[in-house]
């Protein structure tokens, strides 16, 4: 049946819609036409069992990652914020800082108090220890020292004396100068006494030098003794000096019993660290006592509070999309920096929080191209998702690469949903080779690229470009240009009763249609507007199809468009250059002659034929057998080609053009030129849809076109793809015009009669006549070779 110019595209009417532009219209609030992917994501999010995480799957341009951040920002709008998560600094193991969770907003306060904390009792530890009253009681057991010590040394020089010595103190030790008549005796007059003499004070030394080392031991018994005393007052001053900042601090975390050993852990830390913080002059410093070190600038980021995650100015769960999720940009890091030039260091003020950190309590949107690109990335977001805590661990430290000191921060729990986003592909492949994903995201979201016509839809894209001109600021869109929208939604999808649900694809028209407008100087975007728009886009990217139809003009690809041919025709393909996909009609041609080979593939046999085209192929084999082998063998040699073809072939939707090219060869019955087909074919002969039947009908048209309409010519498609013409509108005033044709068939027959313009069962007829004079002239050839051996 010839297919009339009404069928040839959706004709869109926004009559029963009241608005003039789309400023009238209110814009749209959710998603169009993907109501299993909007009712599986839904479920998805209650869900609050572990392994609940959610796959959106669907072609590029759906809305996908949209949809779920427009969502999740609802949702998460009525849930509570989380904790905020801090770590601190561990006294027992100074390796493993402790994470610690606190509500909403208590992060940067127990910040700020730890750091009013520790700035008040420095600041009152070296007022108090600059006292007087400090400085009365720390000179009261120094002199009290200094008195033992003095009566020691008085005691051992009285006994010296009696021996008949005196004591010298040096800085390498003490010596004993011998008394002889009241005169010191030196070194050099030493050796000239008597030695009776000189035995007499060795004896003498000896005793001694005994009782000094025991005078030496009280010495040092006493200056430990008084540096215990003086540690005693400090501990005592400092810790009623810091108590009611103690008090204070503990009283508003008591309900956190991290926080209370935390703050127990810093002032157990300053008591014991009290010479750090005490400022001394050079007299303290000229002390004998070890404890009275030189001045140290005391470390106070041991009791600062990193805060990884602030929540304060959340009003619901976060919602973070990880647009690179690098392993680091994940799960955090642990930085380093130079000391000295050549050493690493680092502690926990420098850990870092990662997307899962920011995400924890809420929702984590993640490309699954993206994250699986990254090394470990995808790895480590399971391991998280299966142990439910998250350990900052750097890469280096995992791979072993170099031995550094590093820190092991203790985990923080982890409750979140995963929204992953990708296309079937990845989805495919992952649940096939990896358990974890199965059982991690049990929820697929499947995106449609198409959805409905129905009249909501229709309004809902009205909705969408109302939607997309406030937010991008462009000009509004009359009634018409909709419409045309509207239209160019469908053509994307090529169903008449389908809308295209990538919304990219169509955002690009819109705003290329406002660009055209505003250039214009209109104040609202026209019909004419949206169709230069799609016209200049098509334009931009069609520099290979006019090459191609200029080599077909001047005779370089061999293509009839007129006149009849036996065992020739033209089939119709699609060639997709990445943004742009055109039809391309091919020579096809078929010679027969008799034998026993049966149907050669040309393109198989140099292994130019995919699989599919193949089996076209041999479906063709299985029609001709049931035709014409069911009183006769089939006795045939017939060979297919593409003519001028380089590169593989794939696909189906040609074998209705091979076979009608066949059955031409085998009848002797031509083919006119200037229709060509596409379709394929089952053994039955009923000719099957095909896809790209639009883009199909509209490449035979333009080089038809261009060698000049002879109004006889056209295109046979299936039946079935009737709602899937979606013809621009140059090619249906021509359809009316008379100059071309569409014709719909559904078998082998009818496609044959328009062709050829003879009854099928003619062809039949002569193609039995032709296949019985092959198997004669074979019976002859036999019978001869028979009777020559004979």
């Amino acid at each position: 049946m010839k297919v009339t110019p009404d069928k040839l595209k959706r004709y869109v009417n926004l009559s029963e819609f009241n608005f003039t532009t789309t400023d009238e219209v209110e814009p749209l609030r959710s998603i169009i036409g993907q109501e299993r992917a909007r009712k599986a994501f839904e479920f998805g999010l209650k869900i609050n069992t572990k392994g609940y995480n959610i796959y959106m799957c669907g072609p590029t341009g759906t809305g996908k990652t949209s949809f779920a951040e427009s969502y999740l920002k609802e949702v998460a709008n009525q849930k509570p914020a989380p904790n905020d998560w801090v770590y601190v600094y561990n006294f027992s193991n100074p390796d493993s800082p402790i994470a610690i969770g606190l509500p909403k907003g208590m992060g940067r306060v127990f910040k700020k108090d730890m750091s009013d904390f520790v700035e008040s009792v420095v600041n009152d530890l070296k007022k108090v220890f600059a006292s007087e009253e400090y400085e009365n009681d720390k000179n009261n057991i120094y002199n009290e020292y200094q008195e033992k010590r003095t009566q020691l040394l008085d005691d051992l020089a009285e006994e010296a004396r009696r021996y008949g010595f005196e004591i010298k103190y040096t800085p390498s030790g003490v010596y004993f100068i011998p008394i002889v008549d009241g005169k010191a005796i030196s070194e050099a007059e030493y050796p000239e006494l008597d030695k009776s003499i000189r035995d007499e004070m060795e004896k003498k030394i000896k005793k001694l030098q005994l009782d000094t080392q025991e005078v030496l031991k009280k010495i040092k018994l006493l200056e430990k003794e008084s540096k215990e005393k003086i540690k005693e007052l400090q501990k005592r001053i400092a810790v009623f000096t810091i108590s009611h900042y103690v008090y204070e601090i503990r009283n508003k975390y008591k309900e956190n019993q991290k926080i209370l050993d935390f703050i127990d852990g810093v002032t157990n830390d300053v008591v014991e660290n009290l010479e750090e913080f005490l400022d001394r002059d050079d007299e303290e410093q000229g002390l004998s006592f070890q404890f009275l070190q030189s001045k140290k600038t005391p470390n106070l980021d041991k009791y600062k509070v990193n805060v990884i995650v602030d929540n304060s100015d959340l009003d619901g769960a976060p919602v973070v999309y990880e647009v690179n999720p690098t392993y680091y940009n994940l799960i955090g890091k642990i930085e380093y920096e130079n000391e000295m030039g050549n050493v690493l260091v680092t502690d926990f003020t420098k850990i870092k929080a990662g997307a899962i950190h920011r995400a924890n309590g809420g929702y984590l949107i993640l490309q699954a191209k993206d994250i699986l690109s990254y090394p470990q990335a995808w790895e480590a977001l399971k391991r998280v998702l299966k142990t439910g805590e998250i350990v900052i661990e750097n890469l280096k430290d995992i791979y072993g690469l170099f031995i550094t000191s590093t820190l092991k921060p203790e985990p923080i729990p982890v409750d979140l949903k995963v929204i992953l986003i990708g296309n079937e592909y990845i989805y495919n492949i992952l649940y096939a080779y990896d358990e974890d994903f199965r059982k991690l995201f049990k929820i697929k979201a499947d995106f449609d690229s198409e959805m409905e016509y129905t009249q909501e839809n229709v309004y809902k894209m009205i909705q969408f470009i109302s939607s997309f001109c406030k937010k991008e600021n462009a000009l509004p869109f009359s009634k018409e240009a909709v419409e045309k929208v509207v239209e160019y939604s469908c053509r994307l999808v090529e169903n008449q009763e389908k809308l295209s649900t990538r919304f990219n694809d169509i955002v690009e028209i819109l705003a290329e249609a406002s660009t055209w407008a505003q250039l214009e100087t209109s104040d609202v975007v026209k019909k004419e507007h949206v169709i230069k728009a799609i016209c200049e886009k098509e334009y931009r990217s069609s520099r290979y199809e006019e090459k191609i139809n200029e080599m077909i003009e001047d005779g370089t690809i061999l293509v009839d468009v007129d006149g009849y041919k036996v065992g020739q025709i033209n089939a119709l393909a699609i060639l997709d250059v990445g943004d742009y996909v055109f039809g391309k009609p091919s020579r096809i041609t078929v010679t027969t002659s008799s034998g026993r080979s049966g149907i050669i593939n040309i393109e198989r046999e140099v292994q130019m034929s995919g699989k599919t085209h193949s089996k076209g192929i041999m479906i063709i084999s299985g029609y001709i057998a049931e035709m014409f082998a069911q009183d006769m063998p089939l006795t045939l040699n017939a060979t297919i080609c593409f003519e001028q073809l380089y590169s593989g072939i794939e696909g189906d939707s040609a074998s209705a053009a091979e076979l009608c090219a066949l059955l031409s060869a085998l009848s002797d019955v031509p083919i006119y030129q200037g229709i060509a087909i596409t379709g394929s074919i089952n053994q039955k002969g009923e000719i099957q849809p095909v896809g790209g039947v639009t883009k199909k009908v509209e490449g035979f048209y333009y080089v038809c076109k261009k060698k000049g309409f002879t109004g006889k010519q056209g295109v046979i498609i299936p039946y079935q793809n009737i709602k899937n013409l979606v013809l621009c509108d140059e090619v249906i005033e021509d359809v009316k015009d008379g100059n071309f044709h569409i014709w719909a068939v559904k078998s082998i027959d009818e496609a044959m009669e328009i062709l050829t313009g003879r009854k099928f069962k003619e062809i039949v007829m002569l193609s039995k006549q032709k296949l019985r004079r092959y198997l004669d002239n074979l019976t002859n050839i036999n019978q001869q070779n028979k009777e020559k051996e004979a």
